[in-house]
């Protein structure tokens, strides 16, 4: 589903859309390390090749047949950090920025996931806003 959709994470949510974690790639990379087996053993090279979406499909359909019965729950990173849908841009960047984080919830004011902001996102509305400004 990473790899297919092309993203580096999601969110869990209950059944109430109430948030209770994220899964991230770096999450399932972790996976084949708590196996015992890193990818140094496997791969010499740390960082793939510009052209390597088909063998990164591949290594990650490696690690999840290593996942023995674990479930999302298992393997995601419980009570994230997370924005509330009234944070400002400027505020969610900064919170990036400090985290490193690749992205994070948005939660209302009632807890329930409403959305993911981004890096990406955060990029695109700076982009927006500086052409606007020029074009003013």
């Amino acid at each position: 589903m990473l790899v297919q959709n092309r993203i580096s994470g999601f969110p869990v949510i209950d059944d109430d859309w109430e948030l209770v974690g994220v899964v991230s790639d770096y999450d399932l990379l972790a996976l084949d390390s708590m196996a015992g087996c890193g990818l140094a053993d496997t791969n010499s090279n740390m960082f793939p090749e510009v052209d390597s979406t088909w063998k990164t499909f591949r290594e990650i359909q490696r690690l999840l047949s290593k996942t023995s019965g674990k479930v999302i729950g298992d393997v995601m990173t419980p009570s994230p950090l997370v924005v509330r849908e009234t944070t400002n841009l400027d505020a969610a960047a900064r919170l990036l920025l400090e985290t490193k984080y690749h992205r994070l919830p948005v939660v209302d004011s009632a807890g329930k996931l409403v959305g993911m902001i981004t890096r990406g996102n955060v990029v695109r509305a700076a982009l927006e806003i500086k052409k606007k400004a020029e074009g003013a």
